[in-house]
């Protein structure tokens, strides 16, 4: 005992070394070219150690989880929406839900501010606030039948704060979702190499489904050695497609792209989850974790150096062409997926709580998959600071800012004091065989041009190209498996609201219901997706300047429902650990939302917008980004609903938090008043492992199960 005590205090004590030598150096120095792989250590060694010991510290001491208590996926199994699903393969749907387009886009706008302010959220966030509201919220949604985060909010903080959060998450919840599906629009418009891959991605799940359900069950390893070798098949075979004359077939106009993604997320949402949903995102989640491994891999092997600077004179102006805004709060806005995300917690309660087979694996699925997305959002941000500075600028600033010419743009960015010069954008472009890199904005195009500049050291330069198209591919890959599982998680919503009014609706498998709630979840966010791509100032790009605000206000709700929770369950003394992570969430969003109302600046604050744009259209004025008095006037229109649904959100945050406050009060004051929704305990019969793998009592506890049966 005293041999392995030993070895594991040494393994503990050098993953602490390596955090630390990798923050030390990120930290202290100046002018000086820094490794990438120094980021990449901090990360890991810091989340090593965040999931060994803090997670394990609220799992085993706070929550108390319970091997013996049976899981709603347990109790209520109809094989449709409840179903005891494998760790490994739910592991796999949870990552593969919560990881959209946040951890990809949102570290590589937030470069601007420089790479350092980044990794400290990111990392620093992710433990101590993004992981624990993903597990607190998964655990105690288990605790209740899988009930959605706004009918939790209801039943233990009250009708009208519930209420509050009940409409907030469903109208963030459609925001997000359209965001999400017009991102994935904008990847796979003309690319046949990622519309037949990502299409094949569905049978391919589909034969996984039913392999795990009927052929073989319970064979995870042989059905997840099928589903990699088909999808690499799928992945290869993408660009064989696109360079073969069936590349029109596969080369789909964006309307044809928006139809195509409301049915499948019709569908995905009404099948049996073991059916599509599940196995599609466990097969996603290899072509990710395998993606960002190979990323990071390569970050050690190459070792390119960080080029973007430590902190930005962007921070502290606060005028910076990518977003504007200071440091304070709007690094904490852009960046959500990886640190803190609202979102999570639709997914924490929504399909997972509903699969999971033992409370015990809260942690590696809650606390584990956000760690895991965390990484994707450091590897983003590598991406974005190892590419020219000048480069990540003339990408990422539009075109009223820099113009259309590799000449403008150059000069315009010399000028923010990051040179480069007409012949090195030329040849970015030509390097990735784009016609132009300049104003990609929205991330993904500078996150391909890091993944391929990685790859391409390792690899060799001639596959640079390649490189960048897989990258554009993977994203939408990547944010497509949100979608689907965030479809099914908005149906689940809306049938606990409808629920309140007609008790049917409660059953959230009661087939009428089911299908009802799914078309007009599908219909808000397709319409607004719809409007979006055939309107470029309307639908749901009216809405995309509120989803970073939207998304941390919906975490301060999950913060609030859980602080609350932990206070009635009797575990005052930790409150603390939701508690001071909805504090900083509540300051940083409701900051954000204060200057986004009421700035006086008009690249900040939507009325001061809606104000100059007005006074613009009353001289005959036309201003960028509109090209015409019609673009005006809907740039006015976009300015007015941006800052109304802002404050109006800001409004129902602070709403919840009220009403939160005083139910924590009421129940100190009073506990006997206090009452908890929570479902009585019933024993598990189900052995499953509480992590990825058995410990050796496991193994044990699973023979001694067996062995009166004599299998």
């Amino acid at each position: 005992m005293r041999t392995a005590n030993v070895r594991t205090i040494v393994i503990w004590t050098l993953v602490a070394l390596v955090g630390a030598a990798g923050w030390s150096v990120l930290a202290l120095a100046r002018g000086e070219d820094v490794s990438a792989a120094w980021m990449v250590a901090a990360a890991l060694g810091s989340y090593a150690i965040g999931y060994r010991f803090y997670s394990k510290f609220i799992a085993y001491k706070v929550l108390k989880v319970d091997a013996t208590r049976a899981t709603p996926a347990e109790r209520l199994n109809n094989g449709i929406d409840f179903h005891p699903t494998d760790r490994r393969v739910l592991l796999g749907h949870h990552f593969a839900a919560i990881a959209g387009a946040g951890p990809l886009v949102g570290p590589v706008l937030a470069a601007q501010m420089g790479y350092l302010p980044g990794t400290v959220w990111i990392i620093a966030g992710v433990i101590f606030a993004g992981a624990v509201q993903d597990m607190v919220v998964l655990f105690f949604s288990t605790r209740r039948d899988g009930r959605s985060l706004g009918q939790m909010a209801r039943e233990e903080i009250g009708p009208f704060g519930g209420a509050a959060a009940l409409i907030a998450a469903f109208a963030i919840m459609i925001i997000l979702l359209g965001v999400l599906a017009l991102v994935i629009v904008n990847a796979l418009a003309a690319s046949p190499w990622g519309t037949f891959s990502i299409a094949m991605t569905i049978p391919i799940a589909l034969l996984m489904g039913f392999y795990l359900r009927v052929l073989r069950p319970g064979r995870v390893a042989e059905v997840s050695l099928i589903g990699v070798g088909l999808l690499l098949l799928a992945l290869v075979a993408g660009r064989w497609v696109a360079e073969s004359s069936w590349a029109g077939a596969f080369t789909l106009a964006p309307s044809t792209l928006v139809v195509w993604l409301v049915a499948y997320g019709f569908i995905a949402s009404i099948l049996p989850v073991w059916m599509l949903l599940a196995p599609r995102d466990y097969l996603s989640t290899f072509m990710k974790i395998g993606t960002i491994a190979l990323l990071a891999l390569g970050v050690v092997v190459a070792l390119p150096t960080l080029k973007m600077d430590a902190v930005t004179d962007f921070a502290s102006r606060g005028d910076g062409p990518v977003f504007a805004g200071s440091l304070f709060p709007f690094v904490f806005i852009t960046i959500a997926c990886g640190a803190l995300s609202g979102f999570h917690s639709l997914i924490s309660s929504g399909t997972t709580p509903k699969m999971i087979q033992k409370e015990t694996q809260v942690r590696m699925i809650g606390y584990g998959s956000m760690l895991m997305e965390s990484s994707v959002a450091i590897m983003a941000l590598v991406a974005a600071s190892i590419i020219d500075p000048g480069l990540y600028f003339a990408m990422n600033a539009p075109a009223g800012a820099i113009g259309t010419t590799v000449q403008n743009a150059s000069q315009v960015v010399t000028g923010w004091g990051y040179s480069i010069s007409p012949a090195e954008l030329a040849q970015a472009a030509k390097n990735v065989e784009e016609a132009t890199l300049l104003s990609r904005t929205g991330g993904a195009p500078t996150l391909a041009v890091g993944v391929s500049e990685i790859f391409s050291k390792v690899t060799g330069g001639s596959l640079r190209a390649f490189w960048y198209h897989f990258a554009i591919m993977f994203e939408a890959l990547f944010i497509l498996t949100a979608l689907d599982a965030g479809t099914r998680v908005g149906r689940f919503m809306l049938q606990d609201m409808l629920g309140n009014v007609y008790r049917p609706f409660k059953n959230i498998s009661w087939k009428p219901g089911l299908v009802l709630t799914s078309a007009i979840v599908c219909a808000l966010w397709g319409y607004f997706l719809w409007v979006g791509v055939h309107e470029p100032l309307g639908g749901i790009n009216q809405l995309f300047p509120i989803f970073g605000i939207s998304n941390q206000l919906l975490a301060a709700v999950a913060l609030a429902v859980c602080t609350t929770l932990l206070v009635k369950s009797g575990r005052l003394k930790w409150a603390w650990i939701t508690g001071i992570p909805l504090v900083w969430d509540a300051t940083v969003t409701l900051t954000a939302s204060f200057q986004k109302v009421f700035s006086s600046d008009p690249k900040v604050g939507f009325f001061k917008q809606r104000s100059v744009f007005q006074d613009a259209i009353d001289d005959g004025k036309v201003l960028p980004p509109a090209k015409s008095m019609d673009d005006m006037h809907t740039v006015v229109t976009n300015s007015t609903v941006d800052g109304v649904l802002t404050a109006v959100l800001a409004l129902l945050i602070v709403v919840v938090i009220a009403d939160a406050l005083r139910v924590c009060v009421r129940h100190l004051r009073r506990p006997a008043l206090s009452t908890l929704s929570e479902a009585p305990y019933v024993e598990s019969k189900i052995l499953a492992p509480a992590g990825l793998i058995p410990t050796r009592e496991e193994k044990e506890e699973a023979r001694d199960a067996v062995a009166p049966t004599g299998v």
